[in-house]
């Protein structure tokens, strides 16, 4: 989902030496110095990996975690955009052809001939022990949307060891159901995995229902005890090309070549150290001392260039296939009655002045976003409703929105005066003396998203909507800010904020299932609308892009989160001699790909 990262100063080698120490909460020293076969990366501020199970939960489902679990087991269906086009990269898949029937309510899937690490076949058996674990724990899958996959999957037909056929419960558009469905599933090992606890014997347990919770269960409660990676057999049976050498609870990485994979994209650097830092501060003189091969700069810190390109590195923005939003909290017991008033979201979302966050928190490496469809890049899927922005910004006319709904100024801040559900009062359930005062739990370690919250603070006070601000590490925020109902004490939220680096990037089809579909799982607020739901269902049927279209633009309207301006995925800053970084818009790293020219 998210992926952050963020920073600010010290000077010194000595001193930028200490703080790598210091900061990559890991523990130990990075190599300083490139060589051929090691490369130092740096992971995202304050953003420490913490999942290495190649099935996410809501809580695991940041892109860090997916692309070390990727590192290690690949996909069936692998996208990736680091050519410039989104497209399905068969050399990173397990899979080299996807056959769909005539009738369109079935597909075909082809496998490789790979192995696992320990010499055996990959085989469609290991693609029915993930289709297994998944339609028997759907609810508990970070992935999982009300009536997407695997519910509208009827069928696991194995054909022979490298054939197999899923059938779907209707026909669907190709292009989303390989990009957006099929591209979840991963080959596992079931001639290692399929068993109940760490001592049981490997069965058939996932070809019942109650046998695949057991599994389950055994699998994420092995996958959440970060200090046992290392030497957990488990983890030892792969298919990807790099093997996991250590796993700090802290979250510093180091994987090594997979010396027995067969796949198309054999790891040319043999060890990757992935580095996490407590600051960006640490991340950045990290840089400036050379140990760090690839890493990021703050945006507001692109007047240095010349500073770090007179060190050998290369300074190039990475753009991302991105959203960027706050949710509200619709169940709140408090102001969710607020947040379902559409003139109240409209009344926020035109006191945020996107165009000039975007020019001065984000040094113009930002792109604003009015509606559900990533903008910075061109496509066919964004409506003119969503493009031409429905709500400009107006303070002056956001404060009259709420003043003509029942809204009085009383000490700088709006008060419910007129409670009621006409036309002219606050609305239903919107009691009378409620104050508009929200407060965001938002994502720490970075000094631009801090810098936005302040200026969004300032904003909404001249429209006189209160707003407090809460941080926290963007693992804490997540869990802080669950899907919830009102009568539960998780509920007490209003705002969450985790898109210091985009809080949502999208699949090659930019539909809204996990978003803004009823029950969709990534909808951390609630929202609801039937009219939505219908839209998102046509735009995983049709092939026609204005189901795609008419979505963006209704979405744009309802305003189901607030939209704020979506920056670029990080500022990259990389040595010289180091290739194969062609930056996926999806916010994957590859480490396969890189490789050191000299």
């Amino acid at each position: 989902m998210t992926k952050p990262r963020r920073w600010a100063l010290f000077t010194g080698a000595a001193l930028a030496v200490s703080a790598l120490l210091a900061g990559c909460s890991g523990g130990g020293s990075a190599t300083t110095g490139t060589k051929s076969d090691e490369i130092n990366y740096a992971l995202p501020a304050n953003f420490t990996p913490n999942w290495i199970l190649p099935i996410g939960t809501a809580a695991h489902l940041n892109t860090n975690n997916g692309s070390i679990a990727q590192s290690l087991y690949e996909r069936l269906i692998a996208y990736d955009g680091s050519t410039g086009k989104i497209a399905w990269n068969k050399a990173g898949s397990v899979a080299t052809d996807a056959d769909f029937a005539d009738d369109g309510k079935s597909v075909t899937i082809t496998l490789g001939d790979r192995h696992w690490s320990d010499g055996e076949a990959i085989t469609s058996r290991d693609v029915e022990f993930w289709f297994n674990l998944i339609k028997a724990n759907a609810q508990d899958w970070g992935s999982y949307s009300e009536g997407k996959a695997p519910d509208n999957w009827s069928s696991f037909t194995t054909v022979d060891d490298t054939h197999f056929t899923i059938a779907f419960d209707q026909a669907y558009n190709q292009d989303w159901m390989l990009a957006n469905q099929l591209s979840y599933i991963i080959p596992l090992p079931q001639h290692a995995w399929d068993k109940t606890s760490a001592s049981a014997e490997v069965t058939d347990a996932d070809r019942t229902p109650a046998g695949a919770k057991q599994v389950w269960k055994y699998l994420n409660t092995a996958a959440g005890k970060i200090a046992d990676y290392d030497s957990d057999p488990l983890w030892k049976t792969i298919s990807g090309p790099y093997g996991l050498s250590s796993f700090t609870t802290a979250g510093k990485v180091q994987l090594t070549a997979n010396g027995k994979y067969d796949g198309g994209e054999k790891a040319s650097i043999k060890t990757v150290n992935l580095l996490p830092f407590t600051t960006a501060d640490a991340e950045t003189n990290a840089l400036r001392s050379g140990a760090v091969d690839y890493g990021y700069i703050n945006a507001t810190d692109l007047d240095q260039e010349d500073s770090f390109t007179a060190k050998g590195y290369e300074v190039d923005p990475w753009t991302g296939w991105a959203i960027t939003y706050m949710p509200y909290n619709f169940n709140n017991p408090d102001m969710g009655a607020v947040f379902k008033q559409l003139y109240a979201r409209q009344a926020v979302q035109m006191s945020i002045d996107q165009k000039s966050l975007s020019k001065v928190v984000f040094n113009g490496t930002a792109t604003s976003t009015y509606g559900p469809i990533p903008q910075a890049q061109e496509s066919d899927y964004v409506s003119d409703v969503q493009e031409d922005n429905p709500y400009p910004f107006s303070t002056k006319k956001a404060k009259a929105l709420l003043t003509s709904h029942g809204w009085t100024a009383k000490g700088g801040t709006m008060v419910c005066t007129d409670a009621g559900s006409g036309a002219d009062q606050c609305g239903e359930g919107v009691a009378e003396g409620t104050e508009f005062t929200m407060q965001v739990l938002s994502q720490s370690g970075s000094t631009v998203t801090d810098n936005m919250m302040s200026a969004v603070q300032s904003s909404l006070a001249k429209t006189g909507i209160g707003f407090t601000i809460k941080t926290a590490p963007v693992s804490s925020v997540l869990s802080q800010t669950p899907t919830c109902t009102s009568d539960e004490d998780s509920c007490d939220w209003d705002l969450s904020f985790f898109g210091t680096a985009g809080s949502w990037y999208f699949p090659a089809y930019p539909t809204g299932e996990s978003l803004f579909s009823t029950g969709g799982s990534a909808n951390f607020g609630s929202y609801s609308n039937e009219e939505v739901d219908a839209l998102i269902d046509a735009t995983t049927t049709s092939t026609d892009t204005s189901a795609v279209q008419d979505y963006s633009a209704a979405v744009a309207k309802d305003l189901p989160v607030i939209w704020l301006p979506s920056p670029d995925y990080q500022i990259s800053v990389k040595k010289s001699g180091l290739t194969g970084f062609d930056q996926d818009s999806l916010a994957n790293f590859h480490p396969a790909q890189w490789k050191w020219s000299k």
